[in-house]
């Protein structure tokens, strides 16, 4: 694989990755209501989940993955709904004393699941993996290393956007120091989690 084309994919992840869309919206409304340490397993299941459709591109499964169309907008589905319970329980905290009561029991799966779920079925990663990365990369006859180089970038480009907003979501937190900060940034919390739902259900 040309190093050039490599930089290219690279470019257009960020592109994709950075823009903010129903992904950042979830992160950053989590990260502001529970903290950081609650999104680690919403963060790993969506770079898992982009090397998978990033797998599927590569080893020409595009074609399985829309026979199995259905199974896709049932996954969707529940990671609309979790998503949208997740915003109910942020709207109904009042403030910094119920920080840790937001999250439902089960945190760590219950939030792997939903990033597992927003993004296999988030049409805009979707788009990028299926239809617009073999206009970037000729995908016939990619051997086993240039596709480990492919998914070694993909991780990178994804860690350094994702954490960049954690980063920056855990900075919007810290300043937060009153019941009624609190409150009030719950509520908006709440109102990017189900602008979320929203984005990923219409699509």
């Amino acid at each position: 694989m040309e190093l050039s084309a490599l930089a290219l994919f690279a470019a257009a992840l960020l592109i994709n990755s950075g823009t903010p869309g129903p992904s950042i919206a979830a992160l950053v409304a989590r990260v502001v209501t529970s903290g950081p340490k609650d999104v680690l397993p919403f963060l790993a299941a969506m770079w898992i989940g982009e090397v998978l459709w990033l797998a599927a591109a590569v080893l020409g499964l595009s074609v399985i993955a829309q026979s199995f169309h259905a199974v896709f907008v049932v996954i969707k589905y529940c990671g609309v709904a979790y998503l949208l319970y997740l915003a109910w329980r942020m709207w109904t905290a009042s403030g910094a004393g119920e920080r840790r009561e937001s999250a439902p029991k089960g945190t760590a799966a219950q939030m792997f699941l939903a990033g597992f779920a927003v993004t296999m079925g988030n049409p805009k990663i979707m788009v990028f993996y299926l239809a617009l990365l073999p206009a970037i990369i000729d995908l016939h006859g990619i051997e086993p290393g240039s596709f480990a180089l492919l998914i070694a970038t993909t991780m990178a480009v994804l860690m350094s956007v994702d954490l960049a907003w954690l980063a920056v979501a855990s900075g919007a937190r810290r300043m937060l120091k009153s019941q009624r900060a609190m409150r009030i940034a719950n509520r908006c919390g709440a109102a990017a989690m189900g602008g979320a739902a929203a984005a990923i259900a219409v699509r």
